[in-house]
């Protein structure tokens, strides 16, 4: 019953930060546009999403599949990198917006193979070498896209601020 009831938390909170996490990106870019210093609320309930997905997927491994023991600390960076997110944002140091793009988009990367990962390889039909192409074609599409959104969308942004 307690695993079912993990699973399901993890599930749900999980879709929950596919779900959100493009429109907190969003939300924040219009924000940083209007001269905003910090990340809106979308981003500070995505925070909270990812870490209860990264809790329950913590509880899931401890209860279930101790075998993927390290899956824990990859849980632990991926909020670490929302965190990044959010201070650079705020803080405003040079080269933040490398900080806050690479956070966020590096936390959603992590989801997306997370969830890539389970379908193809955990619970799916990929075995072998190709295993492979699911663990890596997320971080290899996703991290241009990042870039690609850093420079299109943040290109005034680039700069410290001198506030």
């Amino acid at each position: 019953m307690a695993h079912t009831v993990l699973l399901v938390v993890h599930i749900v909170s999980g879709t929950a930060g596919l779900a959100l996490g493009p429109f907190a990106m969003r939300q924040d870019g219009l924000r940083f546009a209007r001269g905003e210093r910090t990340t809106g609320r979308l981003t500070s309930i995505y925070l909270a999403v990812v870490v209860v997905v990264c809790v329950s997927a913590t509880g899931l491994v401890i209860d279930s599949r101790p075998d993927l023991w390290w899956l824990v600390p990859v849980a632990a960076l991926t909020v670490g990198l929302v965190v990044l997110a959010v201070e650079s944002a705020r803080r405003r140091f040079a080269g933040w917006t490398h900080g806050y793009v690479h956070g966020m988009g590096g936390s959603y990367i992590a989801q997306v193979t997370a969830l890539v990962v389970v379908a193809l390889v955990v619970d799916g039909p990929v075995r072998g070498v190709a295993e492979l192409v699911p663990w890596l074609a997320p971080t290899a599409v996703g991290t241009v896209l990042i870039e690609v959104w850093r420079r299109r969308f943040f290109p005034a942004a680039a700069e410290p601020s001198r506030r």
